[in-house]
């Protein structure tokens, strides 16, 4: 098996990671427009009040959201396809190892505690195989093609308004240092004690497995993890809603003073708020990514210690 979950990604699943990537270029240039039409139609209301333009701008509105979302059912049906099929493929790769444990080149009762584990954490690695590529492409997208937008209509209002997300980058990737080390002690406890379970079914092993400190620790771990997403995610939205309110703030005073049009102060008020969501999907996804490289790492350890067929 390929040494990373990106070897793996690239080797199984390459030729449709470029159908996804294309798929997730197409909406993310489209996530600006949606900004432009709300700013057109706020300020032909207000300026010129023409229900016609209003009408046709708010049309075309519609027309773009419907293959927006289309393009976005496309990938999500696409990225599911892709998983589900990578999930296949490993499940064949392990009762593949199985059998050959069957035939007496490995002991059954080894053979059969890492086909128990490689088996509950095929279906992660699979299915992080769908968004691996096209998932940090279209985000990225999205708050490239976003961020651009707002520069171009006030650079200043717009600056100010993103200048709360500095902060993130700084705590996110602590908080998410923590979050990773706890996970990857949650993974190797949970293998120890289901080593320990299928020893202890063995003459004389009692409840091995099932002793109290190996599980307190799983106990443990899990609630650090809770309690460090959740205090990250909390402090992402503050600071979130804390840019909206920097930007209402002067964006409408300097609406009052005429010094910029209401529909930019709506479009980068819109803007900001497109961000949010893009931002905590990447950082989502680098979470899963840590998760999964680490439970790849340890299938394909597995794999590598079941021997090859004989050769008849």
């Amino acid at each position: 098996m390929p040494a990373s979950i990106l070897g793996y990604v690239l080797r199984f699943t390459g030729w449709h990671q470029a159908g996804l990537a294309a798929l997730s270029v197409a909406v993310f240039l489209l996530s600006a427009v949606p900004l432009e039409l709300q700013r057109r139609i706020v300020n032909d209301a207000i300026g010129k009040g023409s229900l016609q333009i209003i009408l046709g701008l708010a049309m075309t509105y519609a027309a773009v959201a419907l293959v927006e979302q289309c393009l976005k059912l496309g990938l999500n049906i696409y990225r599911g396809w892709v998983a589900e099929s990578s999930v296949r493929t490993l499940r064949h790769m392990v009762r593949a190892a199985d059998t050959r444990s069957a035939e007496g080149l490995q002991p059954r009762s080894a053979a059969g505690v890492e086909v128990a584990m490689v088996l509950e954490e095929a279906e992660p690695i699979g299915g992080f195989t769908g968004v691996s590529i096209s998932e940090p492409l279209l985000q990225g997208g999205i708050l490239a093609s976003v961020i651009g937008y707002m520069v171009y209509l006030d650079s200043s209002l717009a600056l100010l308004g993103l200048a709360f997300f500095v902060p993130q980058m700084v705590f996110v990737p602590l908080l998410q240092a923590a979050i990773n080390r706890r996970a990857a002690a949650r993974i190797v406890t949970k293998r120890a004690i289901s080593g320990a379970i299928v020893e202890g079914m063995g003459p004389g092993g009692g409840d091995r497995g099932l002793q109290g400190e190996p599980i307190e620790r799983v106990f443990g771990l899990n609630m650090g993890i809770y309690k460090l997403k959740y205090a990250m995610n909390l402090l992402m939205n503050l600071m979130h809603h804390l840019s909206v309110a920097a930007a209402l703030c002067l964006g409408g005073w300097l609406a009052v003073e005429g010094r910029i049009e209401v529909g930019t102060v709506v479009a980068i008020v819109g803007g900001l708020g497109k961000l949010n969501d893009p931002w905590g999907d990447l950082v989502n996804w680098g979470r899963e990514l840590s998760v999964v490289a680490v439970k790849y790492r340890l299938f394909a350890d597995a794999m590598d210690r079941v021997p090859r067929a004989r050769s008849h």
